[in-house]
């Protein structure tokens, strides 16, 4: 595939914030991919060079890419910077001079989607002496072959900043436009092109008004479509270029159960071109056949949280286990024979900065291969006492001195689940069978490996007796979780909630700042922070500053600390005030949600404080989503 071909959709998904359009975009794309390339475009897409799960980045910086801007374009670097300076967008700054450049020379070369990443991805590749020129030039050459458009991305790439607003939802959505029948109702005919477009008023491939009515739509099929009365009839998709339900009520369903079977898949795999290439290969049927791998991870179970133990008891049924919840940090354990990997929730392979961790496992738990969740938890090697997380938040990201690291902060890892275990996937085993083996299997050392500690009761009394303890030690609050649920990655389904006091903490992505005055001059401060709206994009809900410290002595966050990770991610500057890459996450304590036309959600927190940093052990995927602040804010009102 051309390069070009990719670029001009990248443009597209930029030009547009409605999600169903950007879908359409994506799911064109991916028709026209062939399977072998699918794992390179899908990557590019979503702006990445490597999965979630490996450990290689780029790590290039923005004074490397703006020396290949120079390279590349023979531009004197101080015009780059002053270009850069007034755009904002590096990415912008290199289309421009390289559109200049074009004029110039006359020169054109068409690049590649198999070339720009295999050349992007060498970057990973380089160290020590001499790479930092090797890199300028690997990202030169491209530049310099590059039309305007293709050298714009081929920065935004590097700089991991794409701006085009694709989220792992859009990419779902677009693998079951493209690899199943339209349905009727989700799709419709345009009068105009002819074409089938998703069920918006205009027409996303010619701006025509569409006249999308149910009933007039399914005249127009005859025998082309697999007729369905409820999503059972939906069999060998594959024969079939249109699905017919009887009503929009069935057509929905159809169309989100199609949804549901792709994003399944992808809790388990992480991986979009896996999937595109089964369904290609097998239909549906074969995303059934899928399943989770020791040594790969897979996303893990969420919680929503219950208001108190009753409401625990309402949701999951009596009995219940009850478990300690741990403030620490997940980790899933993969063994493969005797290889290890510990992957984060947010999918990050910190095998190598947790030795110890993967000499309890191969010490204590019994077994060639498995799947286990649990929580590393922080203590202090003198008091053994419990610590909170940001006291072992900084061993996660360390690549040095590991095992001074390890002895200065100890961690034990608190098991509570498991779902696979030698060759068999246990997802749909019941918690208390899982639990049952994790007990047989794990031989359990304190301040090493543990089970997490648990309580089976229907009595209201005993749960909250156990819960008060919880909190006496130091623990967030309990989990509860159905006896016989299963488990569902990615989820939040109910099987289990969480008891925690107060009102939930936020976790909210850093999208601005202020630079502060007099001592603090140098400082970023008045944080501008943001929830996650239906289209993934990033919509403000207030500004925090405080619960962050001045002094590197007093414990928790400084501004120094907050800045030092921002400005690298500063995108523009407007006087005092400054757009960053939303990259940085933190959880944000408040007293109230209240209504605000003044943010972009909508809303706007009371009071609000910033606990801690989550982005080592979250994504931005984690963020919290506008439809659960809209739902605790309906719960103030109660």
């Amino acid at each position: 595939m051309k390069y070009i071909d990719l670029c001009e959709i990248y443009d597209k998904l930029g030009e547009t914030s409605k999600r169903l359009e950007k879908t359409h975009f994506i799911a064109k794309l991916l028709k026209k991919t062939k399977t072998e390339d699918l794992d390179t475009t899908l990557l590019l897409l979503q702006g990445k060079l490597f999965p979630d799960y490996e450990e290689d980045k780029i790590g290039v910086a923005s004074r490397l890419v703006l020396k290949a801007i120079s390279v590349s374009t023979g531009d004197d670097i101080s015009r780059v910077e002053d270009k850069w300076k007034k755009i904002g967008d590096l990415g912008e700054v290199a289309k421009e001079l390289t559109d200049t450049k074009k004029q110039r020379t006359l020169f054109s070369q068409d690049l590649s989607v198999k070339k720009v990443f295999s050349n992007l991805r060498k970057l990973a590749e380089l160290g020590g002496q001499g790479s930092t020129d090797h890199k300028v030039q690997l990202i030169a050459e491209l530049l310099t072959s590059a039309q305007p458009v293709e050298a714009k991305y081929i920065v935004r790439t590097v700089l991991e900043e794409m701006r085009i607003g694709v989220g792992e939802g859009s990419v779902r959505d677009a693998i079951v436009w493209s690899c199943f029948p339209k349905i009727v109702g989700i799709f419709f005919k345009c009068d105009k092109c002819k074409k089938y477009v998703p069920s918006v008023k205009k027409c996303v491939e010619c701006d025509n008004d569409i006249d999308n009515k149910f009933k007039k739509e399914l005249e127009s099929f005859k025998n082309e479509a697999l007729d369905i009365k409820s999503v059972d009839d939906i069999k060998h998709l594959e024969k079939y270029e249109f699905i017919k339900a009887e009503d929009e009520k069935t057509a929905r369903e159809a169309y989100n159960y199609l949804v549901e079977q792709v994003q399944n898949a992808y809790d388990l795999t992480n991986n979009f071109a896996e999937i595109t290439e089964c369904i290609r290969k097998h239909g549906l049927e074969g995303l059934f056949k899928l399943n989770i791998k020791p040594g790969k991870p897979i996303k893990v179970m969420l919680y929503p949280k219950a208001k108190d133990i009753e409401d625990a008891f309402e949701t999951l049924g009596k009995p219940a286990a009850f478990e300690y919840k741990y403030d620490g940090f997940r980790i899933l354990v993969s063994k493969d024979n005797n290889k290890v990997h510990l992957f984060t929730r947010r999918l990050d392979d910190v095998t190598t900065q947790f030795p110890d961790i993967v000499s309890y496992v191969k010490t204590h738990i019994k077994g060639k291969s498995f799947i286990i969740d649990s929580e590393a938890v922080g203590f202090d090697a003198k008091t053994k006492k419990y610590l909170p997380f940001q006291s072992i938040s900084q061993r996660i990201k360390r690549k040095y001195e590991i095992e001074k690291m390890a002895k200065e902060f100890p961690v034990e890892l608190n098991v509570f689940d498991i779902v696979f275990y030698e060759g068999e996937s246990l997802l749909k085993k019941p918690f208390m069978e899982r639990r049952k083996l994790i007990e047989k299997i794990v031989r359990q050392s304190s301040k090493e490996i543990v089970l997490a500690k648990q309580l089976v009761t229907d009595d209201v009394k005993k749960a909250e007796k156990f819960y008060k303890e919880a909190l006496a030690v130091g623990e967030e609050g309990v989990m509860a979780k159905s006896l016989d649920g299963i488990y569902k990655p990615g989820s939040r389904v109910g099987y289990g909630v969480k008891i925690k006091p107060t009102f939930e903490p936020l976790d909210l992505v850093i999208i601005g700042a202020q630079w502060g005055e007099g001592k603090r001059a140098t400082w970023l401060s008045s944080f501008e922070i943001a929830c996650r709206d239906d289209n993934d994009k990033f919509v403000s809900i207030g500004k925090v500053g405080t619960g962050i410290k001045e002094l590197e002595s007093e414990e928790g966050v400084t501004f120094e600390e907050l800045t030092k990770m921002l400005k690298p991610l500063i995108i523009s500057e407007t006087g005092k005030s400054v757009k960053v890459k939303p990259k940085e996450i933190i959880e944000v304590g408040y007293s109230e949600i209240q209504k605000s036309p003044t943010y972009e959600s909508g809303f706007a927190l009371r009071f609000p404080r910033l606990i801690r940093i989550r982005t080592m052990e979250k994504g931005l995927n984690d963020v919290t989503d506008l439809d659960y602040i809209k739902k605790l804010y309906n719960q103030q009102k109660k």
